[in-house]
Formats: C-alpha cells, structure tokens, sequence
C-alpha cells in the first residue's frame, strides 16, 4: 500500500512526532509508523483518537473508515424518534432503567422530571446498584460558567442554576450510602444521555429551547462504531472531567 502522506502531513503540522502520537493513543511507535510509512489503516476507535489528537478530520485521514461507517448507518440502531420530549412515551426512561442490568448512565444538566414522575427513582437506582449494575450520575455544576450561559440561552435567567441544585439535592442521598456514583461536570452539552444496558435516550439540545422541547432519540446498540458508540463514548469523555459534588453544595 502506498504511504499516508495526509497523515504524515497533518504530524508535521500538528508539530507531533510519531512518538507523542503513539503515546496520545496508546500504540507503540512502530504501529503509528506503519500507518504512515505503508498506509496501513488503524482500529475505527484508535483512528478516531489519532485525529482527535492531530486536531483533523478523521475521514480526511483515513477515508476508508468513513466510507465504512456511511455503508453502516441507517442500521437499525435508531429504534424510535419522538419531535420532542414531552411527546415522547414517559414510561420509556422507567423501562430503559428498570431493564438495565449491567449499567446505568444518566449524562444530564438536571433532568428533574425523572424524580419527579418517580418518587421511587432513588430507590429503583439503588436496587440496581445492590444487584450489581454500575450506575452512574452526572449533573451539572450549577456554579460554573457552562450552565449560566445555558441559561442564558434558553431564556431562563438563574432557572437552570436553580434546577441543577435541586437535581444535585435528588441524587445526593444515593452518593453517600447505595454505591451509586454521582459527579457534577461544567461542560458544554450537546445532548443529555440516559443509559440502560445497550440503550439509550438522546435528548437533542436545541438554542434557546428547554430540553423538554427537543428531540429524543431511543437507540439501540446493534455493532461497533455506532450510533450508540458514538453517544457513549462522549458520556465518558464527560466523566473523566467531573468531579464530586462538594459537601456543601
């Protein structure tokens, strides 16, 4: 195979050897100069790290991998579409969550109205905790730059601040006793996740609209490199950047 002079090029931009990229996404050296050297083409997930790290397009550097992924969509993963989240089926976050087994993931700023259409939300969350099931919280950090101008942008003024410290007073109880993991994040969202086994609710988040105004999307993994991988691999992205609420708070 002829050499990858896109990625040799985007290196010599980037200012990055061949080293510090092996080292950004866990290969050895050797392997990142076969894929520049003999134009070999790395693991979908590796690929994607690569050029995250070289700040370029993935499908620029490698466009076999992006052709794969267009004859990929459209796979089955999209199980429903509702034009918004009040339109959606309520029941739908109680059975993503009451069939998980394996994990739990809640990627949200607030999200209050699970707690509120559930009084028993705490305790469904700590059974499965007891029963094995990682469950994992994320909520936003009401006081940071991230959720003011959020709010700012829906036309809410302080309600989203507000709304996260309730979110935050919800969970708390969980943190300290049923092994529930909760953490707080100051980032950017895109969309809010919930996560139950190899489902998924993604709620859009829309300018200046409420989520509960936004779209909702049930997915469901069915391979690698998804739709659902996608999503997943962004509510970990977050976790590695939270941190745990303060006592105080």
């Amino acid at each position: 195979m002829p050499p990858n002079e896109r990625l040799r090029s985007a290196l010599l931009t980037a200012g990055i050897t061949v080293r510090q990229l092996a080292e950004a996404v866990g290969v050895d050296a050797k392997t990142v100069e076969r894929w520049v050297n003999t134009g070999r083409t790395p693991h979908p997930g590796i690929a994607h790290r690569a050029a995250a790290a070289l700040r370029e397009d993935l499908a620029h550097l490698w466009p076999a991998i992006e052709q794969g992924r267009r004859r990929n969509r459209g796979s089955g993963e999209l199980v429903a579409a509702h034009p918004t989240r009040a339109s959606a089926p309520l029941d739908m976050w109680r059975t993503l969550f009451e069939r998980a087994e394996r994990r739990i993931g809640i990627l949200v700023y607030a999200a209050n109205f699970l707690h509120e259409s559930w009084p028993d939300f705490n305790d469904l969350l700590a059974t499965k905790a007891r029963q094995g099931c990682r469950v994992r919280v994320l909520l936003g950090d009401a006081d940071s730059p991230v959720i003011r101008g959020r709010g700012a942008e829906e036309r809410f003024g302080h309600g989203i601040e507000s709304r996260c410290r309730v979110a935050l007073m919800h969970y708390r109880p969980l943190a300290v006793s049923s092994g529930v993991e909760v953490r707080v994040h100051a980032t950017t969202l895109y969309n809010s996740l919930f996560v139950g086994d190899d489902h998924m609710i993604v709620n859009a988040h829309v300018y200046g609209m409420n989520a509960y105004g936004a779209p909702v999307y049930h997915l469901r993994r069915m391979h690698d490199e998804g739709l659902f991988d996608v999503y997943a691999a962004s509510f970990e992205a977050v976790w590695e950047q939270s941190r745990l609420p303060d006592e105080d708070e």
